[in-house]
């Protein structure tokens, strides 16, 4: 297989799937097969702007999360509701995050680089998001300014996450266009509080992230 860069990790192996099932070894025929199938699912939005925002509050409702609308202009207001009914007073926070969005009645400590052993001593984490789908009622994040890393996400027992009314689409495929751009960034799709059933088949809360997740959705 000739090719003009170096392949990544994922690439080979894809490769090496193709040729053991006795496709091409060459990626740019591949791709071109994959672009040629036909997708007849839903690709776009087909509610009312304002029934996509209803459609995802419902689904992150049915996820045991908790919503909360705010104007702009409210957000500040909302945010330290949130956390005083919560009570929580000590959250970690991305780099680049709103300052206008944060209380001055409560701490907020930047992540910079904590151990997992400092994240789990904060009362939780506040973010933003890069995309919410509604179908799914699922929020996306990526490691940028103002979402972070990963781990900062995960290890607090809670998060409360901002979602403006622009970010929110129907679809996956419209989430997935979305992030094209950005595709190569560490990502992490978050459908509600943490919960498995994998345990005997009961329900356990917290096993690969927060327990408690609410959303402020601006707009």
């Amino acid at each position: 297989m000739t090719t003009d860069k170096p392949l990544s990790a994922r690439d080979q192996i894809l490769h090496r799937i193709r040729v053991a099932n006795g496709g091409t070894s060459n990626a740019a025929t591949a791709q071109s097969g994959w672009s040629s199938l036909a997708r007849g699912y839903k690709r776009s939005a087909t509610q009312t702007r304002q029934g996509v925002l209803i459609l995802l509050e419902d689904r992150l409702r049915d996820y045991d999360a908790h919503v909360i609308r705010s104007t702009p202009a409210d957000v500040r207001r909302c945010v330290a509701e949130t956390l005083a009914a919560r009570g929580k007073h000590r959250l970690v926070m991305p780099a680049g995050f709103p300052a206008a969005w944060l209380p001055p009645s409560l701490t907020f400590v930047m992540d910079e680089c904590m151990t997992p052993a400092e994240l789990d001593q904060v009362d939780g984490v506040i973010t933003g998001s890069t995309v919410a789908i509604a179908e799914t009622g699922t929020v996306v994040l990526q490691n940028v300014l103002g979402q972070g890393r990963r781990a900062a996400t995960l290890v607090p027992d809670y998060h409360l996450c901002l979602v403006s009314a622009y970010d929110v689409v129907e679809t996956v495929p419209e989430a997935i266009a979305r992030i094209q751009a950005t595709a190569t960034l560490s990502t992490t799709f978050v459908s509600g509080p943490s919960a498995t059933a994998d345990i005997e088949m009961t329900r356990i809360k917290g096993v690969h992230g927060p327990r408690f997740l609410d959303v402020i959705l601006i707009v």
